[in-house]
């Protein structure tokens, strides 16, 4: 709509550009008609003369001309030119940042309709300011679920959309600070509740031993027995918790070439005493030529725990599947048993620190709750995925690394 008005006012311009010219000839011709009859009064006759003679009639003419031209065009445009001071003197003060500012035009001419778009522009430009400024106002006061309109083909627009990012972001930091904050705190208490539990038990022995109230040296072996065996658990778990805390504050890692099918072999052969000692059998189903880049010792620590893990819970299924096949351009490695299941509600949580399936705390089937935890900081740290999947008949971890073509 302005391009339109202003080309309007660029052809009035155009327009009365022509008819000052046309004017200006016209009289110039009408004033050279006359001249003859002008020349014969005495008053006129002698510095007339005096000019045509020493300058020349065409000079003269010119000048005559220009003085015509530039009368007959400020006469013919004068009327808007205040207008157009009064529109530039608004657009000033907007590019000023005034947009309270308003033309006051009542001509409704294409300068008049010019004027009141200005106009239009502010109050909308005021409104939106307005709604960035309410939403950044509620941002501040801690309500980041307040979104900012965004006007789509507006500056203005891009800068709500700027803001809404940011108080996203701003949200999700706080969140995640939150949630470090309690994770840390719930490190805390559960690394005090599982230190301190077999700490109590070693000190109750020692102190029924350092106050001899043992009757023979059967009973004194069997309570020593049980502190030494305490400790070793409190040792595990210390040894757990620091791999645990190291793995996850940036770990330097060996990365090299792995043949999975290979490296699950040697697992297997390294854990047949474990195998045969808890009656289980382990079938393997592998492909060949299956390479990841990995940290070695690292995954011998992470698939040890899955192994460990198959065979305490899958000793009443009698046996472990291991399968290592191509997945796409992902190498994916299972562990079956076929024990009891781990029930549905405990799944979401089953890597979480310290966490352990209720049915599974006994002092045969019950670790330090870090070993999971550790297999998927392992796994993860390298680019890796790590699920589990649980039923009446069976439950597999898979874990999934990129191959190497």
């Amino acid at each position: 709509m302005k391009r339109v008005q202003l080309d309007s006012i660029r052809k009035k311009m155009v327009l009365m550009l022509l008819a000052s010219i046309g004017v200006t000839a016209a009289l110039l011709i009408i004033l050279y008609a006359l001249s003859t009859l002008i020349i014969n009064i005495p008053v006129i006759n002698v510095p007339l003369a005096w000019i045509i003679n020493n300058i020349g009639s065409q000079p003269v003419i010119i000048v005559m001309g220009i003085i015509l031209f530039l009368t007959s065009y400020y006469l013919g445009t004068k009327w808007f030119v205040p207008d157009l001071r009064q529109i530039e003197a608004g657009v000033q003060e907007v590019a000023g940042g005034n947009f309270d500012y308003k033309i006051r035009l009542e001509s409704q001419d294409e300068l008049g309709r010019i004027a009141a778009s200005i106009d239009l522009m502010t109050d909308q430009l005021n409104d939106y300011l307005a709604e960035i400024t309410l939403g950044l106002r509620e941002i501040a006061k801690g309500n980041f679920h307040t979104v900012i309109p965004v006007q789509p083909g507006n500056q203005l627009g891009e800068v709500a959309a700027s803001i809404n990012q940011m108080s996203r972001q701003l949200h999700q930091s706080i969140l995640e600070e939150r949630k470090a904050e309690k994770t840390k705190n719930d490190l805390i208490t559960g690394v005090s509740h599982d230190l301190r539990t077999p700490l109590t038990s070693i000190l109750g022995f020692l102190e029924v031993i350092e106050e001899d109230r043992y009757q023979d040296e059967v009973e004194l072996r069997y309570f020593v027995n049980i502190a030494y065996e305490k400790a070793k658990n409190l040792k595990k778990l210390i040894d757990d918790l620091f791999e645990y805390t190291r793995i996850n504050n940036g770990l330097p890692l060996n990365m090299q070439e792995i043949d999975m099918t290979a490296f699950i072999r040697q697992l297997i052969e390294e854990s047949v005493p474990i195998l045969e000692k808890s009656g289980v059998e382990c079938f393997l189903e592998a492909q060949e030529g299956l390479v990841i880049m990995a940290d070695g010792d690292q995954l011998v620590r992470a698939y040890e725990n899955l192994m460990s893990n198959a065979i305490r819970y899958g000793r009443s299924g009698k046996k472990i599947e291991i399968s290592v096949r191509s997945d796409g351009d992902q190498v994916r490695v299972r562990f079956t048993n076929y024990g009891d299941p781990i029930p549905e509600q405990d799944i979401p949580f089953i890597f979480d620190r310290f966490y352990r399936v209720e049915s599974s705390r006994s002092k045969e089937t019950g670790g330090t709750g870090l070993g999971l935890a550790i297999t998927k900081s392992i796994i993860e740290v390298q680019g890796g995925e790590i699920s589990v999947q649980s039923d009446q008949q069976s439950t597999t971890f898979e874990t999934r690394f990129n191959k190497v073509i």
